[in-house]
């Protein structure tokens, strides 16, 4: 899968990303992301696939998505089946982001990125558009922490396994009401918390490297960004956990449906019978291979954004993959018509 799709994904998420960045800063978080799913969609309807929406984007807020089961590649072209044998085709479950962080481009802050995960058929988890508890932690520290201990132990296991003091110790929580309490926890235990506003794929990411300063993700954010990260957590060998929350008294936003029971009725309609399950990265990314690719929209902790100057743009880009142990750095220059300067610096 890698070799047969990994430059095209890559290209995916450039060409979402290229799109929505023309839209920094301008106040239309709808139109970023509207541009984003359009080039997203376009780029890869290309690809000579058989691809399946599994998780998409912009339910809760009405804007535009690529939609849970839309079917995309090749085989969507008006008379594909003349062209090519559609049996052939590679059959993946893919989970999108076109644009995760909306306001961040809208208003031109840091973090923002074109995101997506695919797998084999059936090898991700199709989450609803509900919120996720999610707790995400560095190799070192898989299979130790625990998303049903405190913030204060598992911070304590996490300084241990980082050999590292607490008061070193960088947590990221997304900056919502809900979290009052887990910040206090955090700071009182002694470590040091760095509040986001949106986009907490990235910074489950960061997880996973060393260098970027922040060793944990902890809180609730949207359920389909957390299969998200724990594809890209799951093939970089990082620790990931999510349980999936249906209580709209828990997420204080009134986004996830009317009560409590009519997101419970919800699960069960999509087979999921214990709404209170904790996932791992290997239970919401199960496919034996797993791809993750993100491309910087606005610079962030990660990769920088999208630089565009006469003739062209520059982009980078990340691809990890449990299929070759990798995590690639992809630095790409995209030149329109004849460019007078391809900008190196």
């Amino acid at each position: 899968m890698e070799n047969t799709l990994g430059l095209e994904i890559i290209e995916v998420v450039e060409q979402a990303a290229i799109a929505s960045a023309r839209w920094m800063g301008k106040g239309e978080k709808n139109i970023a992301d509207q541009v984003a799913v359009e080039a997203m969609r376009e780029r890869m309807n290309k690809i000579h696939m058989r691809g399946r929406i599994v998780i998409g984007e912009g339910e809760r807020d009405d804007a535009p998505m690529l939609y849970i089961g839309e079917e995309v590649g090749i085989c969507t072209q008006p008379n594909a089946k003349d062209f090519h044998n559609l049996d052939e085709l590679i059959e993946i479950d893919i989970a999108v982001d076109p644009c995760e962080g909306t306001n961040l481009v809208a208003y031109g802050q840091p973090g923002s990125m074109a995101v997506l995960a695919i797998s084999e058929k059936g090898g991700l988890f199709a989450a609803p558009d509900f919120y996720m508890k999610k707790l995400a932690a560095p190799p070192a520290a898989k299979g130790k922490v625990d998303i049903n201990k405190s913030a204060t132990e598992n911070l304590k296991i996490l300084a241990e396994c980082l050999e590292q003091p607490i008061e070193e110790l960088v947590v990221v929580v997304m900056k919502r009401d809900r979290h009052i309490d887990l910040i206090k926890e955090i700071r009182e235990a002694g470590a040091r918390v760095s509040l986001i506003s949106d986009g907490d794929v990235g910074a489950a990411i960061s997880c996973g490297f060393a260098g970027t300063n922040i060793h944990a993700l902890m809180g609730i954010g949207a359920a389909p960004e957390g299969v998200i990260s724990a594809a890209a957590m799951r093939a970089m060998g990082g620790h990931f956990q999510g349980q999936l929350i249906y209580d709209p008294e828990v997420v204080k936003t009134g986004l996830i449906g009317e009560s409590k029971q009519a997101n419970i009725d919800r699960l069960k309609s999509m087979n999921i019978t214990d709404p209170d399950k904790v996932y791992d990265a290997h239970e919401l990314a199960s496919g034996k291979t797993v791809l993750f690719a993100g491309c910087g929209i606005t610079s962030g902790n990660l990769m920088e954004g999208v630089r565009f100057f006469s003739g062209g743009a520059r982009t980078q880009s990340l691809v990890i993959s449990n299929q070759s142990n990798t995590a690639r750095f992809v630095d790409t220059i995209h030149m329109s018509g004849q460019p007078k300067v391809v900008q190196l610096h």
